[in-house]
Formats: C-alpha cells, sequence, structure tokens
C-alpha cells in the first residue's frame, strides 16, 4: 500500500528540544536550537542545531473591484529584493504583523489597508494560511481577500514613523498574468492571492456584479 500524507502520526511529542538561546534579540529574533526528532525507519535522529528566524504571524489582503475588475497592488522598497532583481520596488498586497496586544489578524489587516493605502475594507474573506518558509522560519502568513470599490484607491501612503513610503497602485486583472510573466509579482502572498482570484474569477464576477 501507497504511504499517504501525514500516515506516521508525528507530532511535537517525536522531537526532543534539549536547549534553546536567542543570540539575537531586535525588531525580530534568531533562536539557535538542539535538538533530535524521530525517523521514519524509527529511532531518533542525531542532535542537530537549527537556526530559527522568529517572526511575528502575518497577514495579507487582495481588495478586488468587481465592476472595474481591478485588484489593489501597493509598491514599496525592500531590502530583501536588492540581490535578485532589477528593481528593489516590488508589487505586493497590504499586509501587516500581528503586533499589537489583543488585536485579531483581521483587525491588524484593516488598520493596515488604511495606513498603507487608505482604503477601508468591507467583509473579508479567508484564502490559504501558509508556513512562508519551514526551514528557517517559523513565520506563518494569513491570507484574505476582499469585495469593494477602487474608484478612488489611489495615491501615496505608509508611516512616516516606520519609514514607509508606499505607492497604491490599481491594476486590471487582465494585466496580472504579463507582471507575472516577468517576474514582477516574485513574491508568495501576491501570487497565491491572485492565482487564488484567477481560479474563481468567473464565480465571483457572476456573484458580485449587478
Amino acid at each position: 500500500m501507497t504511504d499517504r500524507p501525514g500516515s506516521h502520526n508525528f507530532g511535537p511529542q517525536d522531537v526532543e528540544i534539549l536547549s534553546r538561546e536567542s543570540p539575537y534579540q531586535g525588531f525580530f529574533r534568531l533562536d539557535r536550537l538542539r535538538l533530535r526528532h524521530r525517523l521514519f525507519a524509527g529511532g531518533w535522529s542525531r542532535e542537530l542545531t537549527r537556526e530559527l528566524f522568529v517572526r511575528t504571524e502575518a497577514a495579507g489582503v487582495l481588495p478586488w473591484d468587481p465592476v472595474r475588475d481591478e485588484v489593489l497592488l501597493i509598491e514599496q522598497f525592500r531590502a530583501g529584493a536588492l540581490d535578485y532583481r532589477d528593481t528593489p520596488w516590488c508589487l505586493e498586497v497590504i499586509a501587516g504583523i500581528a503586533d499589537q496586544p489583543g488585536e485579531s489578524l483581521e483587525q491588524m489587516i484593516r488598520r493596515e489597508a488604511q495606513e498603507e493605502a487608505g482604503l477601508t475594507l468591507d467583509a473579508l474573506i479567508p484564502l490559504p494560511s501558509y508556513l512562508v518558509s519551514p526551514g528557517g522560519s517559523n513565520e506563518r502568513m494569513t491570507l484574505f481577500f476582499t469585495v469593494t470599490d477602487l474608484s478612488s484607491a489611489g495615491g501615496l501612503h505608509g508611516s512616516a514613523a516606520e519609514g514607509e513610503d508606499i505607492r497604491v497602485l490599481r491594476v486590471p486583472l487582465a494585466e496580472i498574468p504579463a507582471l507575472m510573466a516577468a517576474g514582477r509579482l516574485d513574491n508568495a502572498p501576491c501570487l497565491i492571492a491572485l492565482q487564488w482570484l484567477q481560479l474563481n474569477h468567473a464565480a465571483l464576477r457572476q456573484q458580485y456584479l449587478p
């Protein structure tokens, strides 16, 4: 019989944390773990050292206007893109991290939509939640989708205190495949949210257009 995903029933109880320290603590945190874990063939692994980039849970949202068939994207400078692209200014969905005590992801993303795009969000439709890079980070991203009127969206936004300089763009959905092919949408939240919209586009237009 072919093994099925998850058929081993491993869980947190099958990992032994021998030590955990945090050699760096800034806006983010870096942890160093010594651990061992159970093996598929039985028994335990040797002692392993793993460095873990620790981030607060994050969320993003893709706004879509069904009448204009446009999505709202933002553009801003990203230091992490300096080594990989012809420009470090990236097209993204509105996003942020849950860094306010007691604030839900939905509340956080509504606040970020105001700060980053001057946009008041209507109902939020949850999209997939995923681990960004589990080989070296604990970051989890939750995506949302919202249907809204983008007729007045645009301009420059962002928190000056946080050094943000954000340009808001309304992009026709018909132009998204060309942007993907050109490598301009090379971040996971954009790709996942926009591909979800493309897959569900016909049903959404039937639901939301008069």
